[in-house]
């Protein structure tokens, strides 16, 4: 293990910092992390200087090198620990981990189009086509999900829990008022279960931002 302090660049907000966050708990690293608070939509923000991208998170290694993204970033920390690995290395524990970290991401990614289209977008330039599009790919995807809960609930921990929960979460965070656990018992059976562990709570966004 690493005991050289890396910078991340940070938002208690994002879902996707959340995922780095969550998982360098889960893994005994999150005391190697020093976090840069980041102001995204700031239009003074300096994020750009550590990540082109313009977008958290962004971890920047004792070296000066910087990863760029959320999955690549995590792909790096799960090589530095000597636990069991959150990325299965074969079969087909690899591949539920990372067919679940593709849909949560992926629920992540349309959840936070509509956040944007409804809170950052000047109102006068604001549609429904857009929102509309990623809420049903949400719902549909919940719909997937919701088959999975038994496996997600009997597997071990892996990225692809992980990027569920944060998905969720997050849903819980912006669009509480739509109520995604009704249609869905058995997601929102295990996200409760998942929602408890120290990582979760230690990494919840703040009740407003």
């Amino acid at each position: 293990m690493t005991q050289t302090k890396m910078r991340l660049r940070h938002s208690p907000a994002s879902p996707y910092v959340r995922k780095v966050m969550v998982l360098a708990h889960e893994t005994g690293l999150i005391d190697c992390l020093d976090l840069i608070p980041t102001l995204v939509w700031e239009e003074d923000t300096d994020i750009q200087g550590d990540n082109p991208l313009g977008k958290v998170p962004a971890l920047i290694l004792p070296d000066g090198t910087v990863l760029p993204e959320s999955v690549m970033i995590c792909l790096y920390l799960d090589d530095l620990h000597g636990e069991a690995k959150l990325f299965p290395s074969s079969g087909a524990a690899r591949l539920d981990a990372l067919r679940w970290l593709a849909l949560g991401d992926g629920v992540t990614d349309a959840a936070l189009a509509r956040t944007i289209e409804f809170h950052r977008r000047p109102e006068h330039e604001r549609g429904t086509w857009w929102p509309e599009r990623m809420k049903r790919a949400v719902d549909r995807t919940l719909k997937l999900l919701e088959k999975d809960a038994s496996k997600l609930t009997d597997s071990s921990l892996t990225i692809g829990h992980i990027a569920i929960g944060a998905a969720l979460g997050y849903l819980d965070f912006r669009f509480a008022d739509e109520f995604w656990r009704d249609d869905h018992p058995g997601l929102s059976a295990w996200y409760e279960d998942f929602a408890k562990r120290p990582s979760m709570v230690a990494t919840a966004p703040p009740k407003s931002a």
